[in-house]
C-alpha cells in the first residue's frame, strides 16, 4: 500500500529548479533508496515532504491526506520522522535526554493546555509521566546497544553513535515512516555495517524507511526500491537490480566498471 506520494512536485529557488515535476511513491513497510549526484534535488525533496520547505507547486499526500505546506511539527505529529546530513543533536544534554526530547514532542502533541493544567493540579501526574519518557528512552537506547552511554554527554560519543542517536531522537516520536538522509555519511566499514542491521531491525518493527545515500553497496543491501533523480527530475525507478542495470543511471549516477 502507498502510504506517501508526491504529485508532480515542483520547487523552484527563483529560476532554479531544485525539483521538477517528480511522482515519488513510499510503500509501507518497505526500505526505499533515493539516489543521484550531488545537487540532483534528493534532500529538496526530502524538505518538501517533511515540512522543512514548501512546494512551488505539486502535492504531497500522506495515507491519503493532502499535507502540502504543512510545518514540520505538525507532519511529525501525524507519524513522520527525518534526521538530517549534517547531525543536529543537543550536544550538552545527555544521551538519554536527547531521546526524551522526541518522546516528549510525541506526548506532548497538540494538548499543551492540557498538559499545563495537569501539571499545576498535581506534580505526582508530571513526574510519572516524565519517568514514562525516561523508561521508554532507555528502551530505544537498548534497541540500539546504546544503554551504556545513557549518561553521556551526546558530544562525547563517537562519531558512529552520534548518528544512530539522532536516529534513536527521530523513532522516540514513535513514527510511521522515518526519513534517513545519508546516515551512513562519514562512517566507517564496520560502523556502517552495525547501520545496516539497525535499518532492517528498524523495518521489522514496521516503520517504513526511506533513505537518501551515496553508499551504494548499503543501497543496495538493504533496498526494496529504489528511486533516482537528476537535475531535480525523477531519471528511474526499481528494485535495486533494476537500477544497477539502468544505462541512463548508470550514464549519470552509477558509472561503468573498466
Amino acid at each position: 500500500m502507498t502510504i506517501l506520494e508526491t504529485e508532480r512536485l515542483t520547487r523552484a529557488y527563483g529560476g532554479v529548479i531544485a525539483v521538477n515535476n517528480v511522482d515519488f511513491q513510499v510503500e509501507g513497510g518497505l526500505i526505499t533508496g533515493l539516489i543521484g549526484p550531488n545537487g540532483a534535488g534528493k534532500t529538496t525533496l526530502f524538505n518538501n515532504m517533511t515540512g522543512l520547505d514548501t512546494p512551488s507547486s505539486g502535492k504531497v499526500r500522506f495515507m491519503g491526506k493532502d499535507i502540502t505546506g504543512y510545518p514540520a511539527h505538525k507532519i511529525c505529529r501525524l507519524g513522520i520522522a527525518r534526521t538530517f546530513q549534517n547531525i543536529r543533536l543537543f550536544k550538552d544534554l545527555t544521551v538519554a535526554e536527547n531521546v526524551m526530547i522526541g518522546r516528549h514532542f510525541k506526548t506532548g502533541k497538540d494538548e499543551t493546555k492540557g498538559r499545563f493544567l495537569n501539571a499545576l493540579k498535581s506534580y505526582i501526574h508530571l513526574k510519572e509521566e516524565e519517568n514514562a519518557i525516561y523508561d521508554k528512552a532507555l528502551q530505544w537506547l537498548d534497541f540500539f546497544d546504546m544503554h551504556s552511554y545513557r549518561s553521556e554527554l551526546a558530544r562525547n560519543l563517537p562519531y558512529g553513535k552520534q548518528r544512530e542517536l539522532e536516529i534513536a531522537r527521530a523513532l522516540a516520536t514513535d513514527p510511521q515512516l522515518l526519513f534517513l538522509d545519508e546516515p551512513a555519511a562519514g562512517m566507517n566499514p564496520q560502523e556502517t555495517e552495525h547501520l545496516i542491521r539497525i535499518i532492517r531491525k528498524i523495518r521489522e518493527l514496521g516503520i517504513t524507511v526511506v533513505l537518501i545515500e551515496h553508499d551504494m553497496r548499503l543501497v543496495m543491501n538493504i533496498c526494496d526500491s529504489i528511486t533516482v533523480l537528476n537535475y531535480g527530475e525523477k531519471l528511474a525507478e526499481g528494485t535495486p537490480t533494476e537500477i544497477k542495470n539502468n544505462p541512463l543511471v548508470i550514464e549519470a549516477y552509477l558509472g561503468r566498471d573498466e
